[in-house]
């Protein structure tokens, strides 16, 4: 390995973006330290002091290349991606899309840490970044940052924290659940059968939406409901939106017809497994605020669920991020100080494989400079120029909110091309032939050619 380059890295933050960054930094020759505040500090939703740890769903969707998540991952794959690579090792079945253990994915990361001589780890809070000569800060603190660095990332930027809520689902054993009542399938099954379905009628379906409606939610400091990500809604915010919306969301039943009536249920509630052994298996599509004595009264209303036992409950939670468009620069390092870099989800992008992304390209940004190289911009093309470059600093907006990749980002063909499906593919097909161009240019030829790995 090559002697260690310029000055130390303190990464602050070891969720998904913060331990790729670090590994991505340690890559190119960089003495980093990694410090994260738990188990000093805790947040409202971790359950563990583990590096990585997934919080809400374990699913990182899907791997087809027609899809934007799959899009990404391939182009994490040409870039390097360190966590992507253990994700997979740390897999359990879920169709066409990558799922992890969280514990195996949580070990497993820290092991890669640990194991690098570049890395140092620490566990502290944070909550002043002095401006230190030849060292840097890179910040990926993720959506729970704590209240002492928010103000700090405040007085430095000079622009007041935006945030928004999330909420995660609950997750039941495998062995009190009903396996005569619950079947399994996968949607037009598409992959192998690794899902658990619940299937209901008309009346169960109305039942379901009558209990979740009239049950007591548990109230949250400065709760507003303009404020709930998009890409995870509260189920008892879909079933307030209308009686059908639910049937219509996350327990659509097409494609996953009965293996006994060989019809199509009024409404299915699926169940993904969520580690290793097969043990636990979440409530896909059931992120809630529901008190905990509700969620075990209403949702064993479901088929299958009717002595579920309960070893984590659904709850909301508010989530911190940047104006990023308005306080950093396209190489995610802060305006007003440039020592001071940002990654995954203060950004403003979600999702966990759009953090690991993000904190790959702010640690690649960050080993350009110390290198003494200038990259060229991503590519719009690609998932990732289009969520990093084109999405966060687009301000056209009056307000940054946090978005997942999708091909609504992406630059239209230059070819028109007839149906959706068939546009998503040359979409892909372009993406991955313009990532490729962009590894062979001449900087970040030179980046790569301090890669110690």
């Amino acid at each position: 390995m090559a002697p260690p380059v310029g000055p130390t890295v303190t990464v602050v933050g070891g969720g998904l973006a913060g331990c790729e960054a670090a590994l991505q930094l340690a890559r190119f020759g960089i003495r980093v330290e990694l410090v994260e505040m738990r188990p000093v500090v805790k947040t409202p939703a971790h359950r563990s002091d583990g590096l990585a740890e997934i919080v809400c769903s374990n699913s990182l969707k899907s791997t087809a290349p027609a899809t934007p998540s799959g899009l990404l991952k391939e182009e994490l794959d040409l870039l390097g991606c360190r966590l992507l690579e253990i994700a997979r090792k740390a897999s359990v079945p879920a169709g066409a899309a990558l799922a992890v253990d969280r514990d195996v994915f949580s070990a497993a990361v820290a092991a890669a840490v640990d194991a690098h001589p570049l890395i140092t780890s620490s566990r502290r809070e944070i909550d002043h970044l002095p401006s230190i000569p030849d060292h840097h800060w890179l910040v990926a603190t993720g959506p729970l940052t704590s209240p002492g660095l928010i103000t700090e990332m405040g007085s430095i930027t000079g622009q007041p924290s935006l945030h928004f809520f999330d909420a995660i689902a609950p997750t039941v054993t495998l062995d009190s659940l009903d396996l005569d009542i619950l079947y399994r399938a996968a949607r037009y099954d598409k992959g192998e059968a690794d899902y658990l379905n619940a299937a209901l009628d008309g009346d169960q379906y109305g039942n379901l939406v009558t209990a979740i409606l009239e049950s007591e939610k548990a109230e949250v400091h400065a709760f507003d409901r303009s404020e709930l990500f998009d890409g995870c809604q509260p189920i008892e915010e879909i079933a307030a939106s209308g009686p059908k919306s639910m049937a219509f969301g996350p327990l659509r039943p097409v494609g996953l017809h009965h293996p006994v009536t060989g019809r199509r249920p009024h409404a299915v509630v699926q169940l993904r497994q969520e580690n290793a052994e097969g043990t636990l298996f979440g409530l896909v599509g059931f992120q809630t605020r529901l008190k905990f004595g509700e969620q075990q009264r209403v949702f064993r209303m479901i088929p299958g669920l009717q002595n579920a036992e309960f070893v984590r409950y659904g709850q909301l939670h508010r989530n911190f991020y940047l104006d990023t468009p308005r306080c950093a620069r396209r190489d995610f390092s802060l305006r007003e100080r440039p020592d001071v870099w940002i990654a995954g989800q203060i950004t403003g992008v979600e999702g966990y494989v759009e953090s690991m992304t993000s904190g790959l390209v702010t640690a690649w940004n960050l080993a350009a400079r110390l290198h003494g190289v200038e990259l060229p911009q991503l590519p719009l093309e690609t998932m990732t120029g289009s969520l990093l470059r084109g999405f966060l600093f687009d301000t056209t907006a009056e307000r940054l909110s946090p978005m997942n990749v999708n091909f609504g980002l992406v630059p239209d063909l230059a070819q028109p091309v007839r149906g959706k499906r068939d546009r998503k593919l040359a979409k892909s097909v372009r993406a991955m032939e313009q990532m490729t161009a962009w590894l062979t240019t001449e900087p970040v030829g030179r980046l790569l050619a301090a890669d110690c790995r």
